[in-house]
């Protein structure tokens, strides 16, 4: 093998060969990659099931991001998803389409961004599928076992309750802006930040064990997020003040908002992909260590209508947050 050989160079076969040494595997998998289909042990007799996509030129430009990133990435906002339902992701489904002049080492590296990624939750790649194409694209499936728990859905917040997040705020947005002005070297942590987000996995199971009543990943932004919970529970969310609820994420985004002339509450309310958890807890319930009340619940009467989402009482004046079809 040389740095120069490309996936043209090999066939299907030799390519499979390459890579599918280097996935994660897990108890949990009874027949893994190399027959027709995958069989995966489900203890609780249901699975969590969710799917992501990452589209080259859309979600990662390869000049910015390696393989390495772009299959960390691919994990992570699936092992998200996962555990924002209060479970833990067990086995995930990749499939691939390829440029023929994309050179062998990529998708390696992709393999290893794929298995350091799923390293910490157990969780096994058990199969998936190649193809060619234009573009670098990447499904996953992922699996969860919420081992004999309720899923924590977006639609359980109550009035009274409070709203809580676990993670950071902001910083994969900063990260992306940094790369798209061509100054990453300004702050390369919230560069990182963007490119192999780190959220708390286990903070969702955490949350579903203390009882949370409503949960999600941040992965469109804390406004949308957020919004997407007061929807679906037919209540009001009023966010505080993130300079009283999330100072120190405030005070990471500052230099580099500064540098770029932006107001770094931007990235805070609107800033997506960090995946954190935000959850709605009852009142007087007993956080998970990691979580930090950024909000409370109301009915949503008067002119705080159900679904509405203010930040101290007022409606935000920034767009809500990243949405894949309107930018």
């Amino acid at each position: 093998m040389t740095d120069q050989e490309l996936v043209r160079d090999l066939s299907e076969e030799q390519l499979l060969a390459r890579f599918t040494p280097l996935l994660p595997t897990a108890g949990s998998t009874l027949v893994g990659p190399g027959d027709d289909a995958a069989v995966v042990a489900a203890p609780d007799g249901r699975f969590v099931v969710s799917t992501d996509v990452l589209v080259e030129d859309r979600h990662f430009i390869r000049t910015w991001s390696t393989g390495y990133d772009v299959g960390w990435r691919a994990a992570v906002q699936n092992l998200a998803d996962c555990a924002a339902m209060g479970s833990r992701g067990t086995s995930l489904v990749v499939s691939l389409v390829l440029p023929s002049d994309l050179p062998v080492s990529w998708v390696t590296d992709f393999a290893r961004g794929l298995a350091a990624a799923c390293a910490g939750q157990g969780a096994a790649v058990v199969g998936g599928d190649l193809s060619g194409g234009e573009k670098i694209v990447v499904a996953v499936t992922v699996h969860g076992d919420l081992a004999g728990r309720a899923p924590v859905l977006r639609s359980g917040a109550s009035a009274g309750d409070v709203l809580a997040h676990a993670g950071v705020l902001g910083r994969s947005a900063a990260g992306l802006a940094l790369l798209t002005a061509g100054v990453p070297e300004l702050d390369p942590a919230l560069v990182t930040a963007f490119l192999r987000p780190d959220p708390p996995l286990d903070a969702g199971v955490s949350a579903s064990l203390a009882g949370a009543t409503a949960m999600l990943d941040v992965s469109d932004g804390l406004l949308r997020d957020a919004g997407r919970i007061a929807r679906a529970s037919g209540v009001s969310i009023d966010l505080l003040d993130p300079a009283r609820s999330v100072p120190e994420d405030l005070a990471v985004l500052e230099g580099a908002a500064t540098e770029l002339g932006v107001d770094p509450l931007t990235w805070i309310l609107t800033g997506g992909e960090d995946h954190g958890m935000l959850a709605t807890f009852a009142p007087g319930a007993v956080l998970p260590q990691g979580f930090r009340v950024i909000g409370t619940v109301s009915a949503g009467d008067g002119p705080r209508a159900p679904g509405r989402v203010t930040v101290a009482g007022e409606t935000p004046v920034v767009a809500p947050g990243w949405d894949h079809f309107a930018g």
